[in-house]
């Protein structure tokens, strides 16, 4: 919360509300989300911010509506570049290769028998 409290004011305009979405979860939320995240009352009712403890509220259950099983998607999406829908070890080679080249050749050929 206080590393996205632009001005230290003690709470998030729909802007820093923004910034900090994308930092925890990757995207950049419309219009509609920052306004609904903004719209639960604390100390400044009627208004377009969001303090600490309604923050707290609005990401965890964000992060608890979060799919588990996204992350793993998006990296399988990643992987099979051709959208066949399945890896093949060249696949897998060619994704680490960029991202993690200090895995062993040997070990990601294990992985297919």
């Amino acid at each position: 919360f206080h590393e996205y409290d632009s001005g230290q004011k003690g709470y998030l305009n729909r802007e820093d509300v923004k910034v900090a979405t994308v930092s925890l979860f990757g995207y950049k939320p419309s219009k509609s989300e920052s306004n609904a995240s903004c719209s639960i009352t604390g100390s400044f009712p009627n208004q377009t911010i969001l303090e600490l403890d309604p923050f707290i509220q609005v990401m965890s259950s964000k992060m608890a509506a979060q799919d588990k099983d996204e992350e793993i998607r998006q990296v399988f999406l990643a992987f099979d570049t051709h959208c066949r829908g399945f890896l093949t070890l060249d696949d897998l080679l060619r994704a680490c290769s960029l991202v993690a080249p200090h895995i062993p050749t040997h070990r990601m050929e294990a992985a297919f028998r």
